[in-house]
């Protein structure tokens, strides 16, 4: 009797081992990938967008916009795997009555499910904002402010060999001195391939005030410290970027001093 309880024991202990290994091979896997996304969400544009055209009663085909994507879930130390709402995509189309920004694409902000299924939001500058006015002068609902779409669990799943640059940005509005009359500035570098580094260049009208170096990864902020002190009455100070990886603004960031 007791050798039989044994045996029934340890058949119960094999099963639910196997029971746990099963479950832990399981979910351990995702269908939803940076590939997938990067191939569903430009056709779900480019039709939401055809759609939208028309909506304004202009002419686009699908075809004609050549959508690109690139995503990344949750910045650079993090797998591109899995469901949440930290995926971003960056996106470039061809529209000529809607010119891309400097850097060549728009950020679009997905929350994707786990039944393989996602909501999108663009920039509003480029997509729209929640209503527009149609053919007849009547407010309706913009379809490309959020949309969705679905992609095929089992589609393929190769690497697309999109990517766009990180954008450098400064994001500092004023600047005020410390205690040695010296002033930082904080930047930041955004979702993108291989970060951000170059140099930044302050200047307050033709005086130079110094080169500052930087070096971040996508998705990261930093602080910059202006080499040399401000001379007094410097009511502001002009910041060019020139990058050597990823992008920057398409011109100097003109920032106030703070008064003491």
């Amino acid at each position: 009797m007791r050798r039989t309880i044994l045996v029934l024991v340890v058949a119960l202990a094999a099963i639910l081992g196997l029971g746990t290994a099963v479950i832990a091979v399981g979910g351990g896997a995702s269908n939803v990938t940076r590939a997938r996304l990067e191939k569903s969400l430009p056709t779900v544009f480019a039709n939401t967008y055809v759609n939208q055209a028309h909506i304004l009663g202009r002419h686009v085909t699908a075809r004609s916009l050549h959508a690109k994507a690139m995503c990344d879930k949750h910045g650079p130390d993090v797998a591109d795997v899995g469901p949440g709402g930290d995926w971003v995509c960056l996106m470039s189309w061809t529209d000529p009555q809607v010119p891309m920004p400097p850097e060549g694409y728009g950020k679009f902000e997905l929350n994707v499910h786990s039944n393989d299924c996602f909501t999108a939001g663009g920039p509003s500058k480029l997509t729209g904002f929640l209503t527009i006015t149609d053919t007849r002068g009547k407010e309706v609902t913009n379809p490309l402010f959020e949309f969705d779409g679905c992609f095929d669990p089992g589609a393929d799943n190769t690497p697309t060999g999109v990517f766009f640059p990180s954008l450098f940005a400064v994001t500092s509005t004023t600047l005020t001195r410390d205690a040695k009359g010296g002033t930082s500035l904080k930047v930041n570098c955004g979702t993108g391939a291989h970060g951000c580094a170059g140099t930044v260049v302050a200047s307050d009208g033709n005086v130079n005030l110094g080169s500052m170096p930087y070096r971040l990864k996508e998705e990261s902020t930093g602080t910059l410290r202006l080499p040399a002190r401000l001379p007094p009455g410097t009511k502001e100070v002009s910041f060019e970027v020139r990058p050597t990886t990823g992008a920057g603004p398409s011109g100097p960031a003109t920032i106030p001093v703070e008064r003491p």
